[in-house]
């Protein structure tokens, strides 16, 4: 999959990225808004063990922003399962460098489209915290709607926290 956005493309990742997303990811600023299991420091093998298991997956779910050869951030998809087999959860991140320039919106709004012919899908949606609300705009600003807050239903460093839960719903074929 290669996805061409006016600025920047999704391609999947690969192993000869590891540099440059250890640059990326090795800042406590990006990892403040994402799970726990993105980790941080960001170490060389937490790079290398996450482009392995992604490199190898079938199908991909998680690619690569990249500007010019560079990644500079990243972007997937976590398939629904059973009744929710036509839903998926999207997660995307950009590294620090790269913030408040467009990128992440740029990339969602090419995504969506792909993400749900792809695979099937009605819908996509995501869950970001409800402060963080420069990601809450990239959802916006690419379609998705507010469906609702997750009162406490969060903890990072300690503090438990409400999540903004989004959807994009794709119409259905007359």
């Amino acid at each position: 999959m290669y996805l061409r956005c006016d600025r920047c493309q999704i391609r999947p990742w690969t192993l000869e990225d590891a540099p440059a997303l250890l640059r990326l990811a090795d800042n406590p600023h990006v990892a403040e808004n994402l799970r726990d299991r993105f980790p941080s420091p960001y170490t060389p093998a937490d790079a290398d063990e996450w482009l392995t298991i992604v490199t190898q997956a079938d199908p991909f779910l998680d690619f690569a922003i990249v500007v010019g050869d560079s990644p500079i951030g990243g972007i997937g998809l976590a398939l629904g399962s059973d009744i929710e087999r036509v839903s998926a959860e999207v997660g995307y991140w950009i590294g620090e460098d790269h913030w408040g320039r467009g990128f992440a919106t740029e990339a969602l709004r090419a995504f969506i489209p792909w993400a749900l012919e792809t695979f099937a899908l009605t819908r996509l949606f995501a869950t970001t915290f409800a402060h963080h609300h420069a990601s809450r705009r990239v959802l916006e600003k690419a379609g998705f709607e507010l469906e609702g807050v997750l009162r406490r239903a969060a903890i990072k460093r300690g503090e438990v926290l409400d999540m903004a839960l989004y959807g994009f719903v794709s119409e259905a074929p007359e």
